[in-house]
């Protein structure tokens, strides 16, 4: 039994962070009452802010402060390469580990009709609609090669065809049953260096 009702519910709370259990949990809200208060204030304050000012941008999806993200906004970028990715950390990892220079859009989740998430939660007709708008000459399919990633790396490659866009894969590199953010940066390179039509 933890000492006070509101440590007990910072213990709780920590809890919502991917891979923090309550003995985790624990530690990290005693390393922070003992050793670091002023990290921990920091860390709420960011936190806070975070929460309130970081959206989605319009264009791709993924997080934004303003109504697009940068990338969406720098002339530099090819908008003739539309790589479709699961999430907002796939985009930081193909940006740290490749030269990749066209644009994205961010799923924010893969279909899983059994979990409730549909075609129109991951924000597919809003791709279907930039597709027809013309310029996309090819759409990189970059989903997981997990059984969701996969259904929805085929439901893309329909989308595609539909709009007569190229559709293309990420190649070999991403292991089976793997997830982007934890790949390589080398190995993520290469497999976007060689991907292929799908």
């Amino acid at each position: 039994m933890l000492p006070t009702p509101l440590l007990a519910e910072l213990v709780k709370a920590l809890q919502c962070l991917p891979g923090i259990g309550p003995k985790s949990a624990q530690r990290i809200a005693f390393n922070l009452l003992e050793r670091n208060r002023d990290g921990a204030r920091r860390l709420a304050q960011v936190l806070e802010q975070a929460m309130d000012d970081i959206g989605q941008c319009e264009s791709c999806r993924t997080f934004a402060e303003n109504t697009r993200c940068q990338i969406c906004n720098s002339s530099n970028r090819d908008r003739s390469m539309l790589c479709v990715v699961e999430n907002p950390m796939d985009v930081a990892s193909i940006e740290q580990s490749t030269d990749f220079d066209g644009v994205y859009f961010v799923l924010m989740g893969r279909l899983s009709p059994i979990d409730g998430v549909t075609p129109e939660r991951l924000g597919l007709p809003l791709l279907e609609r930039r597709l027809a708008e013309g310029g996309v000459k090819e759409l990189i399919v970059a989903t997981g090669t997990t059984m969701e990633g996969e259904a929805t790396a085929h439901y893309l490659k329909q989308i595609a065809q539909r709009a007569n866009v190229t559709a293309t894969r990420i190649a070999y590199g991403v292991p089976v049953g793997g997830e982007l953010e934890y790949v390589d940066g080398s190995t993520l390179s290469h497999a976007i260096a060689s991907r292929r039509e799908y």
